[in-house]
């Protein structure tokens, strides 16, 4: 099974947002290539505890890549193993695909020697002995939106001339949808009209970045670590967070959420002020 959330268990485990370990971390990156009858699924993943990965070089680990779609499939990794082929009859990638990795003991494992772990265990670690087929650690979900019908378009434009504003921003369910009562205020017919349009597209960003904080930030806080979360189900989120992680934000807030949108937006302002100098310019 994939863990989506924090699960509990009665010894350390090794995760992204456990406590267990000094400086616990599990990152797993996946890249995919295919041809006609097969994925390539390229494997990148770190682990930041020295005793766990002793373990995998010994054998006494197991490295297991779990791909979930319409069912569970379970590859076994060697340790220096860094892609694997299935077969497109195996798999489905035509909807949501989620990708997690494990860490399984083949012995039983004490964790006298585990000097990872939190000062908590420091007195009674030796006396923490795990059973053959146990789970070390998990890493953090990769996901493959199959499902996501326009996974490039971020914003649409609808002229609608019901709304009883100017503009008006939706959060629809993948895209940030702006509606414009007039055509005008579209700019059509001038050659910066993208441009011109910046301002809305700022104000659909800022709109839909508020959301993402109110739906993915503890209770009372203000702001979101994106390295403490499971990747969004809402198709609108996911892509957002898709962005962020790229731009290597760590958090947004409402503090910062200026920032989150300059960094993501490829210099929306700078390129509007350009388009409006560059009207007065003409102008003259």
């Amino acid at each position: 099974m994939i863990y989506k959330k924090d699960a509990t268990f009665s010894y350390p485990v090794l995760t992204n947002t456990s406590t267990s370990y000094e400086d616990g971390s599990f990152i797993l990156d996946v890249s995919l290539e295919e041809n006609t009858n097969d994925y390539r699924f390229i494997i990148d993943y770190e682990l930041s505890s020295p005793f766990l990965k002793s373990l995998i070089d010994t054998g006494d680990a197991n490295v297991i890549l779990i791909i979930q779609s319409k069912d569970n499939k379970f590859y076994k990794l060697d340790p220096q193993q860094r892609a694997i082929e299935v077969p497109k009859s195996r798999v489905s990638l035509n909807k949501r695909t989620s990708i997690q990795m494990h860490l399984q003991s083949t012995n039983e494992i004490n964790f006298s020697y585990n000097h990872d772990l939190a000062s908590f265990y420091d007195d009674f670690k030796d006396e923490i002995t795990i059973p053959k087929h146990s789970l070390l650690g998990y890493s953090n979900i990769v996901v493959f939106e199959g499902s996501i019908q326009n996974p490039l378009v971020l914003f649409e434009k609808k002229l609608n001339e019901d709304i009883n504003s100017d503009i008006k921003i939706e959060l629809g369910t993948e895209t940030i949808i702006i509606h414009y009562r007039k055509e005008d205020y579209q700019f059509n017919g001038l050659g910066s009209s993208q441009a011109f349009n910046n301002p809305y597209i700022y104000a659909g960003l800022r709109t839909a970045l508020q959301r993402f904080i109110h739906e993915y930030s503890e209770q009372g806080e203000d702001y979101v670590e994106l390295s403490q979360i499971t990747q969004p189900e809402n198709l609108l989120d996911y892509k957002l967070y898709q962005l962020m992680s790229k731009k290597m934000i760590e958090e947004v807030s409402s503090e910062n959420l200026d920032e989150v949108i300059s960094l993501i937006s490829d210099r929306i302002i700078e390129r509007y002020a350009g388009a409006v100098k560059e009207l007065i310019n003409n102008g003259d």
